[in-house]
């Protein structure tokens, strides 16, 4: 039943005009937060529907109502992670030279001051990062409570929470309502109506709720966009939250992810409202993420070597990432010469060399392409148009993912997780 729901539901995808739910330059799509105090979820119903790639961290199940089953081993798996470890220093959400190798992270619900606090400094700084750099983040709920940097209580005191992420930098407010129901109004002609064909309602009758927020507006950063509200006209509730914010989003600059949050919990259904909006959301914040930027500009005859960890600008490759350059070809060049040479102890991975004239050289735009086994590449281009050229180095190699006991467990080349360096050079004759 659900499959079949999903094949009829795909229909409407069509509708969405602009969304872009596949970008190489990644490692995947989606990372998943199913980690310390938050709802242990393995699946995302909207990840099958759009086709999207996804890993996950999911923590030792916990209950309400039953003592807690955490372990050391929940911290430490949590840690290494998120944060780094010895074979991933910088963890799975970034790669070597610090950009995002998600798409984009979706946090689940839960505990939200509970599950911050159990990300410590380095879980909370990697996220701040991967946003900064132009990863999106969608956070439902208790996911997004623990994306802002506090709350406003019912006396109206503003109060930041240390251990928050500040992805956007405002306030919530509890609604108060738990173990419930509400009603959800898409702002007509926004975003998430240009993102899925809602056949003209945007009216959602039923969408889960449990403890969840809105957006706190009147401190809110400029550029929040309120993309969908509470319609719970002619209920008794302990806080009235009727056309108050369910949905909002927040993107600083181009250079930055966006941010999508929601004080309710339509990630899990199957229906075609809450799948619909769900979609909506996810394909929102997947056309926030940054664009590819170019690592350099090369001087024809100087070598670059892309080794160096602490330095961005110059470090090395991770897997399934594109490393842009470009060069500025004059007048008078009967050859051009694109050389990539890899590091005696590092030459058994497989990097990938392109170039284009038109625009960034991905795979299926690039005029020019060396690609197969192992680093050394060079590509020779004969009585070269003068103007700038695109150069991409592309690391083939990548890791192999299993799902266990708390997610994502990787094997093999897990060495590639560090990078992989090597030099660029161009020549021309």
């Amino acid at each position: 039943m659900r499959r079949l729901l999903l094949t009829t539901f795909a229909a409407a995808l069509c509708f969405a005009a602009g969304a872009q739910d596949h970008i190489p330059g990644y490692y995947k799509d989606i990372f998943m937060d199913s980690g310390i105090m938050l709802t242990s979820r393995t699946d995302l119903p909207v990840t099958e529907l759009l086709g999207l790639s996804m890993e996950a961290f999911v923590s030792t199940k916990h209950s309400y109502t039953l003592p807690y089953q955490f372990t050391p081993t929940d911290t430490l798996r949590q840690r290494e992670l998120i944060a780094g470890s010895p074979i991933d220093e910088n963890g799975i959400l970034l790669y070597p030279d610090g950009a995002p190798r998600f798409r984009m992270v979706y946090m689940n619900g839960g505990r939200a001051g509970s599950h911050g606090k159990s990300l410590e400094d380095g879980g909370r700084q990697a996220y701040r990062d991967f946003v900064k750099a132009g990863g999106s983040y969608l956070g439902s709920c208790a996911g997004a409570f623990v994306a802002s940097l506090g709350s406003r209580n019912a006396e109206g005191k503003i109060s930041n929470t240390k251990t928050y992420l500040g992805l956007w930098p405002g306030h919530t407010m509890s609604t108060k309502l738990e173990k419930s129901y509400t009603a959800v109004d898409i702002v007509p002609d926004g975003p998430l109506a240009q993102c899925f064909d809602f056949d003209g309602r945007m009216h959602i009758d039923s969408v889960r709720h449990n403890g969840g927020c809105f957006a706190w507006m009147d401190d809110a950063p400029a550029g929040t966009e309120i993309l969908a509200k509470y319609s719970t006209k002619g209920r008794e509730l302990e806080r009235d939250i009727d056309g108050l914010p369910v949905v909002w989003a927040h993107k600083e600059s181009p250079a930055t992810g966006r941010v999508v949050l929601c004080g309710s919990h339509p990630e899990g259904a199957y229906d075609a409202e809450n799948l619909g909006l769900m979609t909506a959301m996810v394909r929102y914040a997947l056309a926030g993420n940054a664009g590819p930027v170019v690592k350099a500009a090369l001087a024809p005859g100087e070598p670059r070597e892309m080794a160096d960890r602490k330095d961005p600008a110059f470090a090395p490759i991770g897997d399934r990432q594109y490393h842009h350059f470009t060069i500025d070809v004059p007048k008078g060049v009967k050859v051009m010469t694109i050389d990539l040479k890899g590091f005696l102890d590092k030459s058994d991975f497989d990097l990938h060399l392109r170039a284009s004239r038109t625009g960034f050289a991905f795979a299926g735009d690039a005029a020019w392409a060396h690609v197969g086994t192992k680093v050394d590449k060079s590509l020779e281009i004969k009585d070269p148009k003068p103007g700038k050229y695109y150069l991409s180095v592309f690391c083939a190699t990548t890791v192999t993912s299993t799902m266990g006991k708390y997610g994502v467990e990787y094997s093999g080349r897990t060495d590639v997780l560090n990078g992989v360096p090597y030099t660029i050079q161009v020549n021309f004759e």
